[in-house]
């Protein structure tokens, strides 16, 4: 089933804004928002990390775009994001912080992204988030009838400019193609039948 477009622009994120997105889907979300947007990829996330966000089956034109930035700390880590977020030609910038935005911090990095036209896509740890940012999503895997297929449950949980919401859904990160889940789908039994 194909979703109308009116409906995956719910997925939309408000240009020169910063976002959030938590929870543990919260890569597959960003992954998901640096296929929809145009430009370069800033992806910052710290150095002490030793995994990557992704090393193979990256959604198709995300990898030629994308500029991976590991600072040192978590100042560092704020500064590049701010001056990222400052830099025209950038489409989106996606950071990891360690520790929860500050209102002023938060704030900073709205203003860096009204000046430079870019979308943020701050990926943060539960309870780090900042009042400064446009939209916050908690975002989770869910287990899928189909054994070959995982869901995703995604849910706005803050919105500055319009309604909250919560869809369940299946992206193919290889095609970048988004399946809503119908209400049937998602029984683990069968339906009654009417009498």
């Amino acid at each position: 089933m194909r979703p109308d477009p009116a409906l995956v622009d719910s997925f939309a994120l408000r240009p020169a804004r910063v976002h959030e997105a938590g929870g543990p889907g919260r890569r597959t979300f960003a992954l998901f928002q640096a296929a929809r947007h145009a430009g370069a990829l800033v992806w910052i996330l710290p150095d002490h990390i030793p995994e990557l966000p992704m090393l193979r089956g990256l959604p198709p034109g995300v990898g030629e775009r994308l500029h991976l930035l590991r600072p040192v700390g978590e100042t560092d880590l704020l500064w590049c994001c701010e001056e990222a977020l400052r830099s025209r030609p950038i489409g989106l910038v996606i950071a990891e912080p360690e520790k929860p935005l500050s209102l002023t911090a938060g704030r900073r990095l709205q203003l860096a992204a009204e000046a430079g036209r870019s979308t943020g896509m701050m990926l943060i740890r539960e309870g780090a988030g900042s009042n400064a940012t446009e939209t916050r999503w908690q975002c989770a895997p869910m287990a899928s009838p189909v054994s070959d297929s995982t869901l995703h449950h995604w849910t706005l949980i803050k919105n500055k400019q319009g309604t909250l919401g919560s869809w369940v859904l299946n992206w193919n990160g290889a095609s970048a193609a988004v399946d809503m889940v119908s209400a049937a789908r998602e029984r683990h039994e069968p339906a009654e039948s009417p009498r």
